[in-house]
Protein backbone atom coordinates (compact mmCIF):
# COMPACT_ATOMS: atom_id res chain seq x y z
CA UNK A 1 0.00 0.00 0.00
CA UNK A 2 1.37 3.43 -0.68
CA UNK A 3 0.73 6.61 0.57
CA UNK A 4 -1.32 9.02 -1.61
CA UNK A 5 -0.51 12.84 -1.19
CA UNK A 6 -2.96 15.27 -1.60
CA UNK A 7 -2.83 17.91 -4.53
CA UNK A 8 -1.60 20.95 -1.90
CA UNK A 9 1.25 18.28 -0.83
CA UNK A 10 2.26 17.59 -4.23
CA UNK A 11 2.19 20.96 -5.46
CA UNK A 12 4.38 21.59 -2.66
CA UNK A 13 6.81 19.36 -3.01
CA UNK A 14 7.67 20.20 -6.91
CA UNK A 15 7.59 23.43 -6.39
CA UNK A 16 11.17 25.23 -6.79
CA UNK A 17 13.13 25.55 -3.79
CA UNK A 18 13.67 28.97 -2.21
CA UNK A 19 16.77 30.38 -2.58
CA UNK A 20 17.25 32.41 0.38
CA UNK A 21 17.09 29.21 1.90
CA UNK A 22 19.94 27.66 0.85
CA UNK A 23 23.38 27.86 2.39
CA UNK A 24 27.10 27.53 0.94
CA UNK A 25 29.88 25.91 2.54
CA UNK A 26 33.86 25.69 1.31
CA UNK A 27 35.04 22.42 0.66
CA UNK A 28 38.02 21.50 -1.08
CA UNK A 29 38.40 23.88 -3.87
CA UNK A 30 34.89 24.44 -4.80
CA UNK A 31 31.56 25.98 -2.60
CA UNK A 32 28.84 23.28 -2.00
CA UNK A 33 25.19 24.54 -1.81
CA UNK A 34 22.96 22.66 0.93
CA UNK A 35 20.18 23.05 3.52
CA UNK A 36 20.74 22.89 7.13
CA UNK A 37 18.85 20.06 8.92
CA UNK A 38 16.64 22.65 10.89
CA UNK A 39 15.67 23.81 7.35
CA UNK A 40 14.80 20.45 6.41
CA UNK A 41 12.79 19.16 9.27
CA UNK A 42 10.66 22.92 8.96
CA UNK A 43 9.72 21.72 5.85
CA UNK A 44 8.86 18.30 6.62
CA UNK A 45 6.79 19.60 9.07
CA UNK A 46 5.29 21.89 7.17
CA UNK A 47 4.12 20.00 4.08
CA UNK A 48 3.47 16.45 5.88
CA UNK A 49 2.15 17.67 9.32
CA UNK A 50 3.35 17.60 12.55
CA UNK A 51 2.36 14.34 13.13
CA UNK A 52 2.38 13.20 9.54
CA UNK A 53 6.33 11.91 9.19
CA UNK A 54 8.67 10.03 11.36
CA UNK A 55 12.62 9.52 11.72
CA UNK A 56 14.19 6.47 12.63
CA UNK A 57 18.00 5.80 12.87
CA UNK A 58 18.17 2.22 11.66
CA UNK A 59 21.78 2.10 11.56
CA UNK A 60 24.54 3.93 13.25
CA UNK A 61 28.43 2.93 13.10
CA UNK A 62 31.82 4.41 14.73
CA UNK A 63 34.11 3.77 11.65
CA UNK A 64 37.24 5.30 12.88
CA UNK A 65 38.47 6.88 16.03
CA UNK A 66 42.01 8.34 16.20
CA UNK A 67 44.13 10.92 18.00
CA UNK A 68 45.18 13.89 15.80
CA UNK A 69 46.26 17.67 16.77
CA UNK A 70 43.57 20.14 16.31
CA UNK A 71 44.04 24.19 15.15
CA UNK A 72 47.09 26.26 14.41
CA UNK A 73 48.45 25.55 17.68
CA UNK A 74 48.47 22.23 16.96
CA UNK A 75 46.57 21.18 20.52
CA UNK A 76 46.06 16.75 20.93
CA UNK A 77 42.65 16.21 20.16
CA UNK A 78 40.70 12.98 18.53
CA UNK A 79 38.69 12.51 15.31
CA UNK A 80 36.08 10.39 15.11
CA UNK A 81 33.87 9.24 12.25
CA UNK A 82 29.93 7.68 11.66
CA UNK A 83 27.95 6.39 9.15
CA UNK A 84 24.64 6.42 9.97
CA UNK A 85 20.90 5.07 7.84
CA UNK A 86 18.00 6.66 8.98
CA UNK A 87 14.80 5.98 7.79
CA UNK A 88 11.70 8.08 6.88
CA UNK A 89 8.24 7.13 7.13
CA UNK A 90 5.44 9.71 6.05
CA UNK A 91 1.88 8.78 6.70
CA UNK A 92 -0.20 7.88 9.46
CA UNK A 93 0.44 4.43 11.35
CA UNK A 94 -2.87 2.98 10.78
CA UNK A 95 -3.31 4.24 6.97
CA UNK A 96 -1.30 4.13 3.94
CA UNK A 97 3.00 4.90 4.24
CA UNK A 98 5.38 5.61 2.44
CA UNK A 99 8.57 5.10 3.49
CA UNK A 100 12.60 6.33 2.19
CA UNK A 101 15.86 5.69 3.85
CA UNK A 102 19.04 7.51 3.06
CA UNK A 103 22.75 7.36 4.42
CA UNK A 104 25.49 9.92 5.59
CA UNK A 105 28.31 10.19 7.18
CA UNK A 106 29.26 12.91 10.24
CA UNK A 107 32.71 13.75 11.18
CA UNK A 108 33.98 15.09 14.72
CA UNK A 109 37.10 16.84 16.04
CA UNK A 110 37.23 17.66 19.55
CA UNK A 111 39.75 17.75 22.37
CA UNK A 112 37.50 15.67 24.16
CA UNK A 113 36.60 12.68 22.74
CA UNK A 114 33.39 12.51 23.99
CA UNK A 115 32.71 15.80 22.62
CA UNK A 116 33.84 14.33 19.33
CA UNK A 117 31.83 11.34 19.16
CA UNK A 118 28.56 13.62 19.69
CA UNK A 119 29.32 15.67 16.72
CA UNK A 120 30.24 12.78 14.80
CA UNK A 121 27.07 11.03 15.32
CA UNK A 122 24.41 13.81 15.22
CA UNK A 123 26.17 14.61 11.81
CA UNK A 124 25.92 11.50 10.10
CA UNK A 125 22.48 11.04 11.50
CA UNK A 126 21.28 14.79 9.96
CA UNK A 127 23.27 14.05 7.13
CA UNK A 128 21.24 10.63 6.67
CA UNK A 129 17.75 12.26 7.10
CA UNK A 130 18.34 14.69 4.38
CA UNK A 131 19.42 12.51 1.84
CA UNK A 132 16.43 10.25 2.82
CA UNK A 133 13.75 13.37 2.77
CA UNK A 134 15.74 15.12 -0.34
CA UNK A 135 13.97 11.73 -2.51
CA UNK A 136 10.51 13.59 -1.88
CA UNK A 137 11.39 16.79 -3.83
CA UNK A 138 12.79 20.24 -4.36
CA UNK A 139 12.03 21.62 -0.77
CA UNK A 140 14.19 19.30 0.93
CA UNK A 141 16.82 19.82 -1.56
CA UNK A 142 16.78 17.56 -4.65
CA UNK A 143 17.16 21.21 -7.23
CA UNK A 144 20.42 21.02 -5.61
CA UNK A 145 21.64 18.01 -7.06
CA UNK A 146 20.99 20.07 -10.78
CA UNK A 147 24.74 21.57 -11.26
CA UNK A 148 22.99 24.21 -13.06
CA UNK A 149 19.78 24.38 -9.90
CA UNK A 150 17.21 25.36 -12.75
CA UNK A 151 14.66 24.19 -9.89
CA UNK A 152 16.11 27.02 -7.68
CA UNK A 153 14.55 30.67 -7.70
CA UNK A 154 16.33 33.68 -8.12
CA UNK A 155 16.92 35.43 -4.92
CA UNK A 156 15.46 38.29 -6.11
CA UNK A 157 13.78 38.86 -2.61
CA UNK A 158 10.47 37.63 -4.17
CA UNK A 159 10.42 34.06 -4.16
CA UNK A 160 8.37 32.21 -7.52
CA UNK A 161 7.65 29.43 -5.39
CA UNK A 162 3.97 28.33 -4.63
CA UNK A 163 2.29 29.25 -1.06
CA UNK A 164 3.13 26.89 1.35
CA UNK A 165 0.89 23.34 1.61
CA UNK A 166 -0.46 22.82 4.79
CA UNK A 167 -0.52 19.13 5.92
CA UNK A 168 -3.34 16.77 5.31
CA UNK A 169 -3.58 15.23 8.96
CA UNK A 170 -5.99 12.94 7.52
CA UNK A 171 -8.29 15.12 5.07
CA UNK A 172 -7.33 15.78 1.49
CA UNK A 173 -6.90 19.47 0.25
CA UNK A 174 -6.78 21.42 -3.21
CA UNK A 175 -4.12 23.66 -4.69
CA UNK A 176 -4.41 27.25 -3.11
CA UNK A 177 -5.39 29.63 -6.04
CA UNK A 178 -3.49 32.92 -5.87
CA UNK A 179 -4.51 35.46 -3.30
CA UNK A 180 -7.19 37.66 -4.82
CA UNK A 181 -5.63 40.93 -2.27
CA UNK A 182 -2.76 41.69 -0.77
CA UNK A 183 -0.48 39.27 0.69
CA UNK A 184 0.13 39.67 4.70
CA UNK A 185 3.40 41.43 5.91
CA UNK A 186 5.24 37.65 5.84
CA UNK A 187 4.21 37.01 2.15
CA UNK A 188 2.29 34.59 2.82
CA UNK A 189 -0.66 34.56 0.92
CA UNK A 190 -2.88 32.06 3.14
CA UNK A 191 -2.41 34.58 6.05
CA UNK A 192 -4.52 37.43 4.04
CA UNK A 193 -7.80 38.13 5.90
CA UNK A 194 -11.20 36.75 4.91
CA UNK A 195 -13.33 39.94 4.25
CA UNK A 196 -17.03 40.21 6.25
CA UNK A 197 -19.06 38.41 3.06
CA UNK A 198 -17.03 34.97 2.45
CA UNK A 199 -17.03 34.64 5.86
CA UNK A 200 -20.60 34.48 6.12
CA UNK A 201 -21.01 32.72 3.23
CA UNK A 202 -18.34 29.95 4.63
CA UNK A 203 -20.65 29.53 8.09
CA UNK A 204 -23.87 29.44 6.03
CA UNK A 205 -22.30 26.41 4.03
CA UNK A 206 -21.21 24.85 7.01
CA UNK A 207 -24.62 25.35 8.78
CA UNK A 208 -26.04 23.35 5.98
CA UNK A 209 -23.74 19.99 6.24
CA UNK A 210 -25.57 16.62 7.74
CA UNK A 211 -24.27 16.99 11.85
CA UNK A 212 -22.09 13.46 11.62
CA UNK A 213 -20.13 15.60 8.67
CA UNK A 214 -20.50 18.71 10.43
CA UNK A 215 -19.17 16.89 13.71
CA UNK A 216 -16.28 15.46 11.39
CA UNK A 217 -15.29 18.54 10.09
CA UNK A 218 -14.99 20.46 13.72
CA UNK A 219 -12.91 18.08 15.09
CA UNK A 220 -10.83 17.75 11.72
CA UNK A 221 -10.70 21.36 12.11
CA UNK A 222 -9.42 21.97 15.97
CA UNK A 223 -6.87 19.79 14.98
CA UNK A 224 -5.71 21.23 11.17
CA UNK A 225 -5.50 24.79 13.25
CA UNK A 226 -4.78 23.53 16.98
CA UNK A 227 -7.92 24.98 18.20
CA UNK A 228 -7.77 24.69 22.14
CA UNK A 229 -10.17 22.40 23.68
CA UNK A 230 -11.27 25.26 25.96
CA UNK A 231 -12.52 27.17 22.90
CA UNK A 232 -16.24 26.80 22.76
CA UNK A 233 -17.01 27.41 18.59
CA UNK A 234 -14.82 27.08 16.18
CA UNK A 235 -16.60 29.70 13.96
CA UNK A 236 -14.68 33.29 15.42
CA UNK A 237 -11.43 31.00 14.05
CA UNK A 238 -12.40 31.34 10.60
CA UNK A 239 -10.23 34.50 9.81
CA UNK A 240 -7.92 33.60 6.41
CA UNK A 241 -7.44 32.19 3.31
CA UNK A 242 -5.96 29.43 4.32
CA UNK A 243 -8.68 28.50 6.49
CA UNK A 244 -11.05 29.48 3.61
CA UNK A 245 -9.01 26.94 1.13
CA UNK A 246 -8.35 24.24 3.57
CA UNK A 247 -12.90 24.28 4.26
CA UNK A 248 -13.34 23.97 0.44
CA UNK A 249 -10.89 21.20 0.46
CA UNK A 250 -12.79 19.47 3.29
CA UNK A 251 -16.10 19.49 1.44
CA UNK A 252 -14.90 18.90 -1.87
CA UNK A 253 -13.46 15.70 -0.17
CA UNK A 254 -16.72 14.56 1.66
CA UNK A 255 -19.17 16.27 -1.42
CA UNK A 256 -21.61 16.45 1.43
CA UNK A 257 -25.08 17.75 0.20
CA UNK A 258 -27.05 20.71 1.82
CA UNK A 259 -28.91 19.90 5.02
CA UNK A 260 -32.20 21.35 6.60
CA UNK A 261 -30.52 21.51 9.76
CA UNK A 262 -30.45 25.24 10.54
CA UNK A 263 -29.18 24.85 14.33
CA UNK A 264 -26.10 22.54 13.71
CA UNK A 265 -23.38 24.73 14.32
CA UNK A 266 -19.45 24.44 14.34
CA UNK A 267 -18.60 24.23 17.73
Amino acid sequence: MTCTFSPEQITALSAPLDRAKVRQREQGRSSVSYLEGWQVIAEANRIFGFDGWQRETVALRCVNQGERTIGREQRPGWGVTYTARVRITVGESTGAQLIREGCGAGHGIDTDLGQAHESALKEAETDAMKRALMTFGNPFGLALYDKQQREVTQATGNSSAPPPASASNGTRSIHRRPSPTTPSANNDPGLTPLDSATTRQILATLRGLPRPVLEGFTKAFRKRFQVPEEAPSIADRILQKRHHDWIEAFLVQHQAPASSQPDAQPG
